[in-house]
């Protein structure tokens, strides 16, 4: 399931529009999900209190699973909570947002404004990330991510079968590097997943108070450093300004042709007109609620809607889900379906 980021009843819809669901609203007993991150911040500023509201039921609902048949995959806006909002209470973030929703309106910043905010709440690296990318933010949305994190549930990544691995952005081999996996192990799914969720894991383990930080793979936003980088954060670009896609890791961009080959890797985070515009690709109209996809041998990189074709040893894939679930009708959202690694067929079966 790409980024819920969308009405606690909506998922449930989606979820139910493909048969997953039983007459009490639970999961089957034979369904496997895997959310794949980002289950906070949506809506206009007036749906603030009830899309925190429905957030929190929606992961709780999740959690609620048994862990072998719910996976919940960080994404930014989880770690968020524990990052950059880490220093917040209630009361400071209404007054942060207040500020913030002034120096910060339809799309444009006030620099000037924007200045000042900064040294009040140096903390976080702009006014734009309060009004709109975590402002749906509650203090006890911290206390489920903190918790979950501490009991293994949210995870960074998981291995769905050979050469198959969902997380939340992606990584390079330059990721893997860093996180002490040979080369030869880039493709295998299974050690992919270990290394990936034992660093964060290991992180995790460290961790006392303050932003939480994984050494090489996420380091949250503040005003010195500006916006957080990492894999949680990733998305592939060929654009030829694009200078972040050649800095070293942590970053946000990153080259699609060093992703590691023999790999296809599920990910959300990032809607078709984004990847579109970042990939230069103009004889695609971008398209919410469908599953697309990226394969590069290194070279050429292709892009298209729908499942890659089967993968080869010299390429790497890409398998978009995010498919913005919030503004895609339920009818019209597809799940992808880890076993037969293409868009979920509906089915009515209870």
């Amino acid at each position: 399931m790409g980024d819920p980021q969308a009405d606690f009843d909506k998922v449930l819809g989606i979820l139910d529009h493909h048969g997953l669901l039983n007459a009490e609203g639970w999961l089957l007993p034979e369904v496997q999900l895997v959310s794949v991150g980002d289950h906070f911040d949506w809506g206009p500023p007036e749906e603030r209190q009830r899309a925190a509201d429905s957030a929190l039921a929606l992961v709780a609902w999740l959690s609620a699973h048994p862990a072998d048949q719910v996976t919940l995959l960080l994404g930014n806006h989880d770690l968020g909570r524990v990052g950059e909002l880490a220093g917040f209470d209630a009361a400071s973030f209404a007054t942060a947002q207040a500020e913030a929703d002034r120096v910060y309106q339809k799309g444009h910043t006030d620099e000037a404004g924007e200045k000042a905010f900064l040294e009040r709440w140096p903390q976080v690296p702009t006014a734009e990330l309060v009004a709109r990318d975590f402002s749906n933010f509650r203090e006890p949305q911290r206390t489920w991510v903190e918790f979950l994190l501490r009991a293994r549930r949210f995870r960074t990544a998981h291995a769905a079968g050979p050469g198959l691995v969902v997380l939340h952005a992606g990584v390079t081999r330059e990721d893997l590097d860093l996180v002490g996996l040979s080369p030869e192990r880039h493709a295998d799914a299974d050690a992919v997943a270990r290394a990936l969720n034992g660093a964060v894991d290991d992180a995790v383990a460290r961790w006392k108070d303050g932003p939480l930080e994984v050494p090489h793979l996420h380091q949250p936003g503040d005003a010195a450093r500006g916006e957080g980088t990492g894999i949680f954060y990733h998305r592939p670009s060929l654009k030829p300004d694009d200078a972040e896609r050649t800095r070293q890791t942590p970053r946000r961009r990153f080259d699609p042709r060093r992703l590691p080959a023999g790999l296809t890797q599920v990910v959300g985070h990032t809607r078709d007109k984004r990847v579109l515009e970042l990939m230069g690709v103009t004889n695609l109209m971008p398209r919410d609620g469908v599953v697309r996809n990226l394969v590069t041998d290194g070279v050429r990189v292709d892009c298209a809607h729908g499942a890659p074709p089967p993968p080869r040893d010299t390429q790497a894939a890409l398998v978009f889900v995010d498919g913005g679930m919030s503004h895609c009708p339920v009818e019209s959202y597809e799940l992808f379906d880890l076993d037969t690694r293409a868009a979920a067929a509906r089915t009515t079966a209870r």
